[in-house]
């Protein structure tokens, strides 16, 4: 499972640039969450910033989470022909996210439509990613990794 075919043209894509892919979107997630704290810092009541803050910092962290429980689904160990799931670390994840939003919110220290804005920072990562590439794609005429 190193190589994943495109069926769009036959290509084969690397696992190692899937990890590049991965790693530029979580670093475009930490920059998205890093300029929407620091620009509402100046404009933005404390529990805005508070609830940024924490959105980013809990999707960062349910980012990192989904790609281990994901990867751990279909690592396939080798008696097995089926991929072996652990739920509970899948489920894990949203309960860790869910209490903490609802305990900083009961504790009034987080604006909610903050936080879940904050939460929101993978689409800005993934617009970066496919506007990056659609520059790539047509200004310089190089091939989408």
């Amino acid at each position: 499972m190193r190589q994943i075919t495109q069926h769009s043209n036959g290509r084969i894509v690397s696992a190692r640039s899937q990890g590049r892919i991965h790693q530029r979107i979580f670093r475009m997630m930490a920059i998205a969450v890093a300029l929407a704290v620091v620009i509402s810092a100046l404009f933005s009541p404390w529990r805005v910033v508070t609830g940024l803050l924490l959105g980013g910092l809990l999707s960062l962290l349910n980012q990192y989470m989904l790609r281990n429980s994901i990867s751990a689904a279909f690592s396939l160990s080798l008696g097995e022909t089926r991929p072996r799931i652990n739920l509970a670390q899948y489920i894990f994840r949203y309960l860790i996210i869910g209490a903490t939003v609802f305990a900083a919110y009961r504790l009034n220290i987080v604006s909610l439509p903050a936080t879940v804005a904050g939460l929101s920072s993978f689409v800005v990562a993934l617009f970066c990613e496919a506007f990056g590439e659609l520059y790539f794609a047509i200004i310089h005429r190089e091939e989408i990794s």
